[in-house]
């Protein structure tokens, strides 16, 4: 129950891409997908029921779960896992969204093979990421993650993909650069002894250190996490990778900028982030509010989800750097709400996209009466995505919104008002997005012999709404287990 136990999440996708490499066919293809994106769910379940068992139990400690292997002696490099209540989330979410893409990809061509164990790889990658708690072991599942997408987007892609996969790969990889000199500013800050998180958290770093390596790092996870305006590598993006890996990408792959800029940022250097914070929390506000609104001109639906999510994401980071428990547990329910509803966006718009070939919402109409299930489907992301209680996103903007207005001073609160005018717009455009494209009459004929869902586009779906309205209706369980986890951290 150690470090087996946690490492199976980066053995599991390892063994995948063995089983794909060994697969004749495409039967033999999608049993290694299933069976492994299966296994991976239902180790996460079972990683969290052991979670929160221990935590009933009394256990107090700040990790879970933790082994430690040296690596490389002579840098204090270690193979280092553990979780705490963020981490078991974001594993969570990160093995629904495999599964979940894994039938979103059910009929892949061509190369099938080689796409699904791209896929495979950039899986490794986010679970190895999520349970390292070694500085440099997580760097390097970082750059796992980031890697496949080019060739993902690039090869698989539609439009303009290899602009936009080579667009992605520069900025990320800009990104990573930064991570990389903040990584190592820290280590060398705190004595060169250890790259181990929690003993670099109680090392105590000081603030001259702080000060320099802070935004390097915060800009560099930033960069992932649709960081205002170093977000432009995201709409491309999105917009040119094919279902399963904008599902991925979105859901996940984003993530891990939020999460690396509270776990290593903000908990690694807390004195820089108070003195700077006020810096990045005009990005992020400028980021929230102009996401929103780039979102309402767009007539290609995935460009319109993707400036959505530059302003959800944007929110997450926001959250964060109002740095009060409320808002930082909001945080990671925004990139849990997020992560679910734009799967969901983008596995829909992939499934209409097969049937339509076309993403423009001018030449949509009236499909509610041709695919209901599908529409019904857009209606629930749509509402989910405007925050309707009951949903996801209702849920995860209130606890943000909260907590930053508890920063009880003018600057703070004149930025979460501004921030809250999102919640407005993004009712605007995805009202008018359900209404054009869903109700009315279908002005094109050829529409009209379209078929709705089939069995593994409604497993996707369910499986999606599911956990989004789940989590909407009975939040309690994932937000005391976060909770927890951000007390630990945020003092106030």
């Amino acid at each position: 129950m150690n470090i087996n136990f946690l490492s199976l999440f980066v053995l599991i996708p390892l063994l995948m891409m063995l089983g794909l490499w060994a697969a004749r066919g495409m039967k033999q293809i999608r049993a290694v997908m299933v069976t492994g994106a299966g296994a991976l769910l239902a180790l996460a379940v079972t990683l969290a029921f052991l979670y929160l068992h221990r935590r009933a139990g009394g256990d107090t400690s700040e990790m879970l779960f933790t082994a430690s292997q040296v690596w490389y002696a002579p840098l204090h490099i270690h193979y280092a896992v553990g979780v705490d209540g963020i981490s078991v989330v974001m594993l969570l979410l990160s093995s629904v969204i495999v599964f979940t893409g894994t039938f979103a990809s059910w009929h892949m061509q061509p190369l099938t093979k080689e796409f699904f164990l791209w896929f495979c790889l950039l899986s490794e990658g986010v679970f190895g990421f999520f349970i390292s708690l070694d500085l440099f072991t997580m760097f390097l599942f970082y750059e796992v993650a980031l890697i496949p997408m080019y060739l993902l987007i690039g090869v698989w892609g539609s439009g303009r993909k290899e602009y936009s996969a080579m667009k992605l790969t520069l900025m990320l990889m800009g990104g990573s650069t930064l991570i990389l000199m903040g990584i190592l500013g820290v280590y060398f800050g705190a004595g060169a002894t250890t790259m181990h998180l929690t003993e670099l958290a109680q090392a105590h770093l000081p603030v001259e250190v702080q000060r320099i390596f802070f935004p390097l790092t915060f800009i560099g996870f930033g960069v992932l996490g649709a960081l205002f305006p170093f977000h432009t590598w995201s709409p491309d993006g999105h917009a040119s990778a094919p279902t399963a890996v904008s599902m991925l990408h979105a859901g996940v792959l984003m993530k891990l900028g939020g999460y690396g800029c509270f776990r290593v940022a903000l908990c690694l250097m807390p004195e820089a982030a108070h003195e700077q914070a006020w810096i990045f929390l005009l990005l992020t506000t400028a980021g929230v509010v102009y996401g929103a609104f780039a979102a309402c001109v767009q007539k290609d639906l995935k460009y319109i989800n993707a400036y959505s999510s530059v302003s959800h994401c944007s929110l997450v980071l926001f959250a964060i750097l109002m740095m009060t428990r409320t808002a930082v547990t909001g945080a990671v329910l925004q990139m849990l709400s997020h992560g679910l509803m734009t799967a969901l966006f983008f596995a829909l718009i992939g499934m209409i996209y097969g049937r339509t070939h076309t993403r423009d919402i001018r030449e949509m109409s009236g499909l509610m009466k041709i695919m209901p299930f599908l529409s019904v489907g857009y209606v629930i992301a749509g509402l989910a995505n405007l925050g309707l209680p009951g949903l996801s996103g209702f849920v995860a903007e209130m606890t943000v919104f909260v907590g930053a207005f508890e920063v009880n001073d003018t600057f703070h609160r004149t930025l979460t008002i501004l921030a809250t005018t999102s919640i407005v717009i993004t009712a605007v455009y995805i009202l008018r997005l359900v209404g054009k494209i869903l109700y009315g009459e279908a002005e094109n004929p050829a529409h009209l012999k379209l078929t709705d869902a089939t069995w593994d586009e409604r497993l996707t779906l369910i499986c999606l709404i599911v956990a989004i309205a789940g989590m909407g209706l009975a939040p309690f369980g994932i937000s005391r287990m976060v909770n927890e986890s951000v007390m630990l951290v945020v003092s106030s």
